[in-house]
């Protein structure tokens, strides 16, 4: 032992038992933090949804370091190649608030816009210290009189600050050497934060940081892969005057990544049109740019006036030769409204649906080939009637498959649509999807619904300019059939 010079009664033990007792208790906490880690990358980070992360962050540690947990982010434009944030004000999105069950009407900084909107701090405020600096700011109450300055391990201490005997420490979330925005936690009363506490909420920021990291940078990517999407998928051509058209793309939830479907028609001589649907396998930025090849391509061989299993053959053929594009699933439908008929045919997608005027919807049996840029070929036609008081509904698989669900049972699920024909057909998709579409969709969907003009006997497809003694209209050859 060792006397301490406050007198002889008053001694501190030196000697292996204070060592051992010092390292039991670094051996302790360490195992805590450990344990804390483990449990924090099995509890945040489950999905890559940002805002679901930083709720998943702000619920962790509430109630077990703090009585209150806020997550804000920086804009993305803050955020890419900086280490630190620029000096002066900053703006950011609250992202995640998490108050514990003992303090329902508290959070951090009342006056601040809720969970979602934008918070403003100044420069010389803890939050803009803590992603200057990108270390820990505590902010405490003035220490009462008698109390301990606190240990040498904390933060400096803000006394300037929380007012009602609050103690808030605001921690930088950073990731691959960028800043990404901070975790404010909040405590009332004396007691504060310890510097183990400290160390432990660090260690969960740091944590937790590559998952908003992730989140944040998966969520760029699929906007620009919605956005290519967007761009390269187009409104369809313009048919024949005697053919009413309406399509609808609906891309999946943000949660989902953005597939491939496209929808397109051509016209064609004698008043035909060429209705075109299909989805490339995949999903991201390759599937939209395989799409945009397919959809240039089909309209290429469309252009010689091919029948449609001809057609699938001959892009079928140029894919396969190319070997770059993944294959696609792929229907075509030649709209004669001449003659009243429509020719069918597949490669590997699901069947059109026929809406008629009694109520009653038809899946229209296509011959099944393979899909496109297999190089298998195996493509066959079928021809039906098609009158102006029925609706040809194509579609793409998002439409009625679900997962774990047999895909019969799913197309059962359009026969049993009921809906009016006559109306518009804008209004027949809102029901279609109204009545098939769940609130989250798990695959990107795109429907294009057709219905053939009724005419009066003898009319032209398309309108002439009237002469003083005009002749009798008549009714277009009819197209030439080629095998």
């Amino acid at each position: 032992m060792r006397l301490n010079g406050r007198g002889h009664g008053d001694v501190e033990p030196t000697g292996p038992t204070a060592g051992d007792d010092r390292l039991k208790d670094e051996l302790r906490q360490a195992r805590e933090r450990l344990a804390l880690l483990d449990d924090a990358g099995l509890r945040i980070g489950t999905t890559l949804d940002c805002d679901r992360t930083c709720a998943e962050l702000a619920d962790f540690l509430v109630p077990l370091l703090a009585e209150v947990a806020v997550v804000e982010l920086l804009p993305a434009e803050s955020v890419r190649g900086r280490t630190l944030a620029v000096p002066g004000v900053q703006r950011l999105r609250r992202t995640a608030v998490a108050i514990g069950p003992e303090q329902p009407d508290r959070s951090p900084r009342r006056e601040q816009p809720a969970v979602g909107q934008e918070c403003k701090y100044e420069p010389e405020s803890a939050v803009v210290r803590c992603l200057l600096s990108g270390e820990p700011v505590l902010r405490q109450p003035l220490p009462a009189e008698g109390l301990h300055p606190p240990s040498p391990g904390t933060p400096p201490a803000d006394h300037g600050g929380p007012p009602d005997g609050r103690t808030v420490l605001t921690v930088p979330l950073c990731a691959r050497e960028q800043v990404l925005g901070v975790l404010t936690l909040e405590r009332t009363g004396e007691a504060g934060f310890t510097e183990h506490e400290i160390a432990m909420a660090r260690d969960v920021a740091r944590r937790a940081a590559p998952d908003i990291d992730s989140a944040l940078r998966y969520a760029r990517s699929q906007n620009v892969t919605l956005e290519l999407q967007r761009a390269l998928l187009t409104e369809p051509g313009s048919p024949h005057p005697s053919l009413e058209l309406a399509s609808r793309y609906l891309p999946s939830g943000s949660s989902a990544v953005v597939g491939g479907d496209w929808f397109e028609t051509v016209r064609l001589s004698y008043g035909r049109t060429l209705l075109v649907i299909g989805d490339v396998m995949g999903h991201g930025v390759e599937a939209a740019v395989d799409m945009s090849s397919y959809r240039a391509m089909l309209r290429y061989v469309a252009g010689t006036d091919l029948p449609p299993h001809r057609i699938l053959r001959q892009v079928d053929d140029l894919i396969a030769q190319a070997g770059t594009a993944r294959p696609a699933t792929c229907l075509l439908v030649l709209v004669d409204p001449t003659r009243g008929r429509a020719t069918y045919a597949g490669a590997g997608h699901l069947p059109p649906a026929l809406f008629g005027a009694d109520g009653g919807v038809e899946l229209i049996e296509v011959p099944t080939g393979p899909p496109l840029g297999t190089g298998f070929g195996g493509y066959e036609s079928v021809t039906r009637e098609l009158r102006p008081d029925q609706v040809l509904l194509l579609y793409t698989d998002g439409l009625v498959e679900r997962r774990g669900e047999d895909i019969d049972c799913s197309l059962e699920r359009v026969t049993r649509l009921r809906l009016p024909v006559t109306g518009p057909l804008d209004d027949l998709l809102d029901l279609v999807l109204s009545g098939l579409v769940p609130q989250s969709a798990e695959d990107d969907i795109a429907v294009v619904a057709a219905r053939v003009r009724s005419r009066p006997p003898g009319a032209a497809l398309t309108a002439a300019p009237r002469t003083q003694n005009p002749a009798p209209a008549q009714d277009p050859p009819p197209a030439p059939e080629r095998r």
